[in-house]
C-alpha cells in the first residue's frame, strides 16, 4: 500500500521503495501483488501517468496490479484523473479498501 503523500522528498523516496518493492515481487515467480495507493499516496497516480515523471515507466510495469482507494481518490480530489487513468477503485470496507480481507487471503500487507 502507498500511502506516503506528494509534498516532500521523503514523500517520493517513501513512494520508490514501495514501487521497487512491488517490482520485485511481481517479478518473481508465485508472488501475488496487489499494489494500492491509499490515502494521501492516490495524488500519485496522476502524477505517475505522467510519461515524464522520472518513474513513470516503473508504475507503468505493475500498472496490472494497481488500484486505489475510491473514498480517498474523492477526498484527495484524483477520482477524475484515476477514472481516466482507468485505474480500478476499491471500496470493500465503507468506501475503502479491506485490508482484512487482503489478510484473510494470505496476503502480507506492507505499507510505504
Amino acid at each position: 500500500m502507498i500511502l506516503a503523500d506528494t509534498e516532500s522528498h521523503g514523500d517520493l523516496g517513501r513512494l520508490v521503495n514501495g514501487l521497487e518493492t512491488a517490482r520485485e515481487f511481481a517479478e518473481s515467480d508465485g508472488d501475488e501483488l496487489e499494489l494500492i495507493f491509499d490515502g494521501a499516496g492516490t495524488q500519485w497516480i496522476p502524477e505517475l501517468e505522467d510519461e515524464a515523471h522520472d518513474y513513470h515507466e516503473l508504475y507503468q510495469s505493475l500498472r496490472e496490479q494497481t488500484s486505489a482507494c475510491e473514498f480517498c481518490a474523492g477526498a484527495f480530489g484524483v477520482a477524475e484523473a484515476i477514472a481516466d487513468a482507468g485505474v480500478v477503485t476499491l471500496d470493500e470496507n465503507d468506501g475503502h479498501p479491506s485490508v482484512r480481507s487482503l489478510v484473510e487471503d494470505g496476503y502480507e500487507v506492507m505499507t510505504f
